[in-house]
């Protein structure tokens, strides 16, 4: 959930980067651009410290 999660944000962030590379009509300006980019990588620390606790409780400890 929270890595599909971050994929998207990640997506959403490419894309305004790319139309602002390419058309020039980015939809975000660059304080919105870094809180994207925080959101993205925070969602993904989390997918990572989920999926390590899943391993370590199914591994017994």
């Amino acid at each position: 959930m929270f890595l599909a999660g971050s994929a998207i944000v990640f997506v959403i962030y490419f894309a305004n980067v790319a139309l602002g590379a390419f058309a020039g009509a980015a939809f975000l300006g660059d304080v919105g651009e870094m809180l994207v980019l925080f959101a993205a990588s925070i969602l993904f620390v989390v997918a990572i410290l989920k999926k390590e606790a899943d391993r370590k409780n199914k591994n017994g400890g």
